[in-house]
């Protein structure tokens, strides 16, 4: 699994991090998610999709290519 942000798309609401904080990060200067784990461990993933599902701005994914 490899995460993605969009970080055009990202408003900075943070849910992500409150979803998912191992994997997601906050720049407070660029007011922009960081991914912390671009390839986080199998057993984050609900974490992940919940923060992907409550993303506002829908600014995160799964890359479609690397899902088995």
């Amino acid at each position: 699994m490899r995460v993605l942000a969009d970080l055009d798309l990202c408003q900075g609401h943070q849910m992500c991090q409150g979803e998912a904080p191992d994997v997601f990060g906050f720049d407070k200067a660029a007011d922009k998610v960081v991914v912390l784990q671009e390839h986080p461990e199998e057993s984050l993933r609900p974490a992940v999709m919940a923060a992907i599902k409550y993303c506002p701005a829908m600014a995160l994914a799964l890359d479609p290519t690397e899902e088995d």
